[in-house]
């Protein structure tokens, strides 16, 4: 089974971009990811690196967590 979640368990939000430090996702995401359907949680991962970039966040280390 392919990890379908971004989470590394540093859940802190950036009060400037409204994203995760840990995995770039919104607030509305995190809270409604177990209801999402897998493609769309794989849709949100694909622009999380892009969407990390272009706020000027780095992905903070964690431990990588399966949800």
């Amino acid at each position: 089974m392919s990890k379908e979640t971004p989470c590394v368990a540093v859940c802190m939000i950036d009060p400037r971009t409204k994203l995760c430090f840990g995995c770039g996702r919104t607030l509305p995401e995190i809270a409604r990811w177990h209801a999402m359907e897998s493609t769309e949680r794989l849709a949100v991962m694909a622009l999380l690196p892009s969407r990390m970039a272009n706020a000027g966040l780095q992905p903070m280390a964690g431990s990588p967590r399966r949800a």
